[in-house]
């Protein structure tokens, strides 16, 4: 039976992982307090929880939210990002803290509630994000109603040209 205290922090995480449309398993091995106090405040620049929790209340958490099948990235030292807004957002602060600070060995990932392995990381770092994909939709739904305006302005300046030099040749 687990303490009262346990009980509430797997609670906490249980919350995270339902509520969090991203999760990136991370070893933090390695990583000093500095480099760590800088990661926390990227990620907390995008609004994204980062925590370092004991794997077995992981665990805990993670098949009580419904996700049994992340059993093998929780050994060693793991740190998880969940991303609560755009799924990319903690894949893209990881890779921008690699290339400055230090090297965060990603373990694993569950982006929109399926299992990835790392070798997938590069692949969701570089996804635009969800602002940049919404317009670039509209740009889409937007072009074709600009070249048929632009079309039709060029016709009726035509029209009007020929109408103006027709009126001049008859006055």
């Amino acid at each position: 039976m687990p303490t009262p205290r346990k009980a509430e922090i797997i609670e906490e995480l249980q919350k995270d992982f339902e509520e969090s449309v991203s999760v990136y398993f991370t070893n933090y091995s390695g990583i000093n307090v500095p480099q760590a106090t800088r990661l926390r405040d990227a990620f907390r620049d995008k609004s994204v929880k980062y925590k370092v929790s004991k794997n077995t209340l992981t665990r805990i958490a993670a098949h009580n939210a419904g996700f049994t099948n992340i059993d093998d990235f929780l050994t060693g030292q793991i740190s998880i990002s969940y991303g609560k807004d755009d799924p990319s957002d903690p894949a893209r602060v990881i890779k921008e803290f690699n290339k400055k600070d230090g090297n965060l060995e990603i373990i694993g990932i569950l982006f929109e509630g399926e299992r990835f392995e790392a070798d997938k990381f590069d692949e969701l770092a570089t996804l635009p994000t969800r602002n940049e994909l919404i317009a670039r939709f509209v740009s889409g739904l937007n072009q074709p109603m600009t070249k048929l305006a632009v079309t039709l302005q060029a016709s009726m300046m035509k029209l009007a040209g020929t109408l103006d030099s027709l009126k001049n040749t008859k006055a």
